[in-house]
């Protein structure tokens, strides 16, 4: 009996993952025949499930609208991941350090005592790499704003602070009236939330950092999403050179002209770093290290010619790395 109610668990966690399955591949996952499929699939039906099949050559299950699941129905996998993903949260996001100790106690008081064990074994101090060059914490309230003009496909309206957090006043040469923008995708990358969004007044694509965001109250007016300019929205971010992006806080901080376009070095340079387009073949990138040997050393990596280097204690640098490499090849 203990089986069989561990396998209808984890046959309905399973149904709830995807809107399809074949019945070849619950089997699989499940480890058992098509017959015992079938009494699985029966048996949550009795329970009120509404599971149903789907015709064709292979055939399958899906669970139907309005179904819901048992509160916290968990595997020994979710569990684990849920336990993990809590303890290692980003810190990109500001007030949320007890709402996720809180969230792990509740999740926790809710399991079996064998599955708690589990999770009280996975007990992780998360240390911050240096190279992650997170942004300043966003708000709950902005990122959770964002999140939901994002996923109702509404227009949002909003202030973009300057880079050091200021809203510009009127009278400054920089000031700029709120955005109205149709949000499509938020996206984390180097410990950094971007926007992806289409503006119409501009009619362009456009990539804000999110905590430079000051929104407005929500709109509720609805937009009719639209293709990316790439598919893949996370190669879309990663090789776009303008994001809003400002130098990591950094004891040296030096730039250079880079013979390689913009789109390439946005796409392997750190997190934290400045790119500019300068012509379709040359990029200026900013980026900072702990030394100036450091920098130099980052830009050896791209392998391509360099030239306006500064400051000069990056140009002394690169100067040393060369005799230094030059005599190690001898």
């Amino acid at each position: 009996m203990a089986t069989t109610s561990s396998r209808l668990l984890s046959l309905l966690s399973l149904l709830g993952a995807r809107p399809n399955w074949s019945g070849h591949d619950l089997c699989g996952r499940l480890g058992v025949s098509s017959r015992t499929l079938r009494r699985d699939v029966e048996s949550l039906r009795e329970l009120g499930y509404p599971v149903q099949a789907i015709k064709g050559p292979k055939g399958g299950y899906r669970l139907g609208t309005g179904s819901k699941l048992p509160p916290l129905l968990l595997d020994d996998e979710q569990a684990i991941a849920i336990a993990v993903a809590l303890q290692t949260a980003p810190t990109s996001v500001s007030g949320i350090d007890d709402a996720v100790a809180r969230a792990l106690t509740s999740i926790k008081q809710v399991m079996p005592a064998r599955l708690r064990a589990e999770v009280d074994a996975m007990r992780l101090t998360a240390i911050r790499n240096s190279w992650e060059f997170a942004a300043p914490p966003i708000s709950s309230d902005t990122l959770m704003a964002v999140g939901s003009a994002v996923r109702n496909s509404h227009l949002m309206r909003f202030d973009y602070l300057t880079p050091d957090g200021r809203r510009p006043h009127p009278n400054d040469p920089d000031f700029a009236p709120p955005l109205r923008v149709e949000p499509h995708h938020l996206v984390m990358w180097a410990g950094r939330w971007y926007l992806v969004a289409y503006t119409p007044a501009a009619a362009a694509w456009a990539i804000y950092r999110v905590d430079r965001i000051h929104a407005h109250a929500p709109t509720g007016t609805p937009f009719q999403r639209r293709e990316l300019p790439e598919p893949n929205v996370a190669r879309y971010v990663m090789r776009s050179y303008d994001r809003g992006d400002t130098p990591a806080q950094w004891p040296c901080l030096g730039s250079v002209l880079m013979e390689l376009p913009a789109d390439v070095v946005a796409r392997w340079a750190p997190g934290g770093s400045v790119i500019e387009y300068v012509t379709p073949g040359q990029t200026r990138i900013t980026l900072g290290a702990w030394s100036w040997a450091g920098i130099a050393g980052l830009l050896a990596t791209f392998d391509a010619d360099i030239t306006v280097i500064e400051p000069d204690e990056l140009k002394d640098a690169c100067r040393t790395l060369a005799r230094r490499y030059r005599k190690a090849s001898q």
